[in-house]
């Protein structure tokens, strides 16, 4: 087979060549916020706009071009989309059976007040989630937790949405930063310890901004005690852990310390006696339970996996994205027994022996899940077949090259390569295997510690979770917007940049 090698400035000059690279995203953008277009629809446009980029710009073989386009369209099948699909089915049996009705009275219990119980469920419990699972699976949990409290459910998505970036940078047990720093030889306690200037100052935001985005100022006012009490011992929890244990643990020791403090707090009502609500809430206990244990706990000799045909160590990464040239690794794996697809599954088999749920309950609520999502499911596959070509043809580099060649200001940009990573694939650990490699050359030429930058990165990557075409799809597909992708966009976007302009500013004062 015929190796090519990665093309970063296809035109001799990085920023021009860094327009023609952005195209596909500015118009997946445009597409979503000013054509309103579907997600499905405007991610279909995009994939085959940066199919013809990478074509007759790039130079990307054709073979290569489709193979990638497929391997995308794998990768959203799994684990994203089973993820989701059974997220969605777990809930809809918690709701089938009545349980979840004692689920929300345990929450509403705390606080009638659904100011607070955004940052009991959005804030509090989906950082949790986010430590013991990720990828995606927080945020589309929470989601239908607010929907069936009652909230809207453009709001209910994008809230979670918003609020997942207390626990975005160290989610499915902190291999967000782990991951880069075994990438570039660094520290991951150290990278760790550099996000600790920035996040914890913008999780100790989070409940502000949440409340002020329900009810505005007066919101703010009226909740101000419980906020404080939320925000406080979540931020001071993680910046302790942060720098002493590192980030595998911290989502979940914050989001406890943050949940136990407020239950102190609240004083809550009467409730359901103790075994009422753990009956209730016990798809949930399963489900961390599981995730955490498969976190630990791998199966190997159960996986699948194979090479993609034209692509699997076929594209050569070549510096100065990288020290020397590197094969571009495309192989599809499905864990069949411990991965997070699998975690939900075991729950929901659990919750149907503990329930004793009949088969038709079951057929029904299957049916009904598949329907449901199976357009936010080609909206995921198309998202991601479009960053896949993005990132395996060189287009990506290229945008980080132009940033990387700002030199002394470049502190300032380096959480831009991380937020343009996570928009393009969903993931802070893959715009960490994308770009961190980048922020190390880049920190040694002006003399910076590369542990910032890729901390930086971590950091820029969180900022665009909330506006990821992934994770927005997810969260339509939770709160069963499907079609309606471009309003929760519309409702992330301006807060991903103004939040991104912030951390580059704080980065460029550190550094």
């Amino acid at each position: 087979m015929v190796v090519w090698n990665q093309l970063y400035d296809p035109f001799d000059h990085i920023w021009i060549s860094a327009l023609v690279a952005a195209i596909p995203i500015a118009g997946f953008i445009i597409l979503l916020t000013v054509v309103k277009m579907k997600g499905h629809i405007a991610g279909v446009i995009s994939a085959l706009v940066a199919a013809v980029i990478a074509f007759f710009v790039y130079g990307m073989p054709a073979s290569k071009v489709a193979w990638v386009g497929v391997y995308g369209i794998l990768a959203g099948l799994y684990p994203v989309a089973t993820i989701v699909l059974a997220a969605i089915f777990l809930y809809k049996l918690t709701e089938k059976t009545g349980k979840f009705d004692i689920i929300k009275k345990s929450i509403t219990s705390l606080s009638p007040d659904k100011r607070i119980q955004v940052i009991l469920v959005a804030y509090c419990f989906g950082a949790f989630l986010e430590g013991a699972a990720g990828f995606g699976a927080p945020v589309a949990i929470t989601a239908v937790i607010l929907t069936g409290l009652g909230f809207n459910p453009i709001k209910a998505a994008g809230l979670c949405l918003v609020a997942n970036i207390a626990g975005g940078s160290y989610g499915a047990m902190g291999i967000p930063v782990t991951t880069p720093a075994l990438l570039t030889d660094l520290s991951a306690l150290e990278v760790a310890a550099r996000t600790s200037y920035i996040i914890p100052l913008i999780s100790f935001i989070l409940p502000f901004l949440l409340v002020f985005l329900m009810d505005g100022w007066k919101g703010i006012k009226e909740t101000l005690p419980t906020i404080v009490v939320a925000a406080a011992s979540y931020s001071i929890t993680q910046w302790i852990v942060l720098n002493t244990i590192g980030a595998p643990l911290v989502d979940i020791l914050s989001a406890s310390v943050s949940l136990i403090t407020l239950y102190i707090f609240l004083k809550p009502t009467q409730q359901a006696s103790v075994k009422t609500l753990v009956n209730a809430w016990m798809p949930f206990i399963l489900l961390t339970v599981l995730v955490i244990l498969f976190s630990k706990v791998k199966f190997e000799n159960m996986m699948v996996s194979f090479p993609i045909p034209s692509v699997h160590e076929l594209i050569n990464k070549l510096p100065p994205v990288v020290n020397a040239p590197v094969p571009f690794s495309a192989i599809f794996s499905v864990d069949l027994l411990s991965s997070t697809t699998s975690a939900i599954v075991y729950a929901s088999i659990l919750t149907i022996i503990i329930y004793k749920i009949r088969w038709k309950t079951i057929k029904e609520t299957i049916i009904e899940t598949v329907k449901e999502l199976a357009i936010p499911i080609a909206t995921i596959c198309s998202v991601l077949a479009f960053a896949y070509i993005c990132n395996y043809s060189g287009m990506s580099s290229t945008l980080g090259l132009a940033f990387a060649s700002t030199g002394g200001v470049f502190p300032l940009f380096a959480p831009v390569l991380g937020w343009i990573g996570v928009f393009l694939t969903g993931s802070v650990v893959n715009s960490g295997s994308l770009f961190a490699p980048l922020q190390t050359i880049t920190a040694n030429q002006i003399g910076i510690n590369p542990a910032a930058m890729v901390a930086a990165n971590v950091i820029g990557g969180d900022m665009a979770k909330m506006i990821s075409p992934q994770s927005i799809a997810v969260a339509a597909a939770a709160v069963g917007m499907v079609g309606q992708e471009n309003k929760i966009f519309s409702f992330t976007i301006k807060i991903s940049l103004i939040l991104l302009v912030f951390v580059g500013v704080v980065n460029l004062i550190i550094y």
